[in-house]
């Protein structure tokens, strides 16, 4: 682990171990936005650990800036930080300086894309995104289409789009925005970027805080299983718990093997002029940690029992998050389904080379 990467831990696990507490958590969950987290996050550098130090960032790698995600999906963050981080970043890739504050990204729908059209030397947006996390609440939206071939990425200030509030099943807002022209702040081309790169990078954000909760899982249920009593002897003395905990345990290191490489095969692409298929690594983490986010799930509450059900323990901010993220910027059917393409498009002379490939 590289020096940076070992100071981000160190700096996102104290500050969100510290500041997330059940209250904090209960609170966001009655939309009550928690400005102490994110005005912690901000002044500790944790929101642009993507962007280049030319536009006020860290100049971090993927694989650095993931154990900034990892935390927030493991203390249940309340708030958009790893929307930020994406956010951030792709203003970085189209030239333009990231402003302060809490961002989130909208780039219309898989059929129906924003549409960019320039007037005069404005430019403006128009179309609808769905699901957009915490679309109401943030500052400003980074938008995302295509134009003359490339993508392009802006910034929408709040009040030039309509907003129609709705939450995920974590009560993490996932709101409607209606862009009738609006009118972009800045804008620029982000080369080398796909035109669906907010769903190609939204699903690792996802992967990767998936693995975080995921492990957070995992603590709980031991901790409760060395806890909780039976006949006499702890439940995680019992073979049944222990082999439940085991495949929990594999659960968590399979997704977080899977973003890794995913994450090191974008550095890759990002730093070498070899051609990287990260998208395949990438579409091989969302699969997976969406399947995982599932399983995970009916273990760690099978291990809690009824206790595990109830709002007063801290089970449940995990698992709901677990069950809405596993579907967000893809389901798992979806990047299951595009990975199969990919492996036909491969093809089985070259599908083991592929597999192991060291990058």
């Amino acid at each position: 682990m590289s020096d940076i990467r070992k100071m981000l831990a160190e700096t996102v696990n104290r500050l969100l171990a510290d500041i997330v507490t059940t209250e904090m958590l209960v609170d966001a969950e009655q939309g009550i936005w928690p400005k102490e987290l994110w005005q912690a996050v901000e002044e500790n550098g944790l929101t642009m650990p993507l962007v280049s130090s030319d536009n006020g960032g860290v100049g971090c790698t993927w694989l650095d800036a993931m154990v900034v995600m990892h935390g927030a999906g493991h203390y249940s963050a309340p708030i958009p930080l790893a929307e930020t981080i994406l956010a951030t970043w792709l203003l970085d890739q189209a030239g333009i300086q990231p402003p302060m504050g809490p961002l989130s990204i909208a780039s219309g729908s898989e059929s129906q894309a924003l549409q960019f059209h320039q007037e005069s030397d404005t430019w403006h947006v128009s179309g609808v995104a769905k699901r957009v996390p915490w679309g109401g609440q943030v500052e400003q939206i980074v938008v995302t289409g295509m134009s003359e071939g490339k993508l392009r990425v802006g910034l929408v200030k709040q009040g030039n789009f309509g907003v129609e509030n709705s939450q995920n099943m974590a009560r993490e807002p996932r709101d409607t925005l209606t862009f009738d022209n609006a009118l972009v702040s800045m804008t620029g081309i982000a080369n080398g970027l796909p035109e669906n790169a907010v769903s190609v990078y939204g699903s690792l954000l996802r992967s990767i805080q998936i693995g975080g909760a995921l492990e957070r899982t995992l603590s709980e249920s031991v901790l409760y299983a060395n806890d909780r009593t039976q006949f006499g002897k702890p439940i995680g003395k019992f073979q049944a718990v222990q082999q439940n905990l085991a495949q929990l345990a594999d659960e968590v290191a399979a997704v977080g093997a899977a973003s890794t490489a995913a994450c090191a095969a974008i550095d890759l692409a990002f730093s070498s002029k070899e051609e990287v298929d990260s998208l395949f690594r990438i579409a091989a983490a969302k699969a997976r940690a969406s399947e995982a986010a599932g399983k995970a799930s009916s273990i760690a509450h099978q291990a809690h029992g009824a206790f595990g059900f109830t709002y007063e323990h801290i089970l449940h901010f995990s698992t709901r998050r677990l069950w809405s993220w596993r579907a967000e910027y893809g389901s798992g059917d979806f990047w299951a389904e595009m990975l199969g393409r990919r492996v036909v498009e491969i093809g089985a002379d070259q599908l083991w080379v592929h597999l192991t490939a060291t990058d």
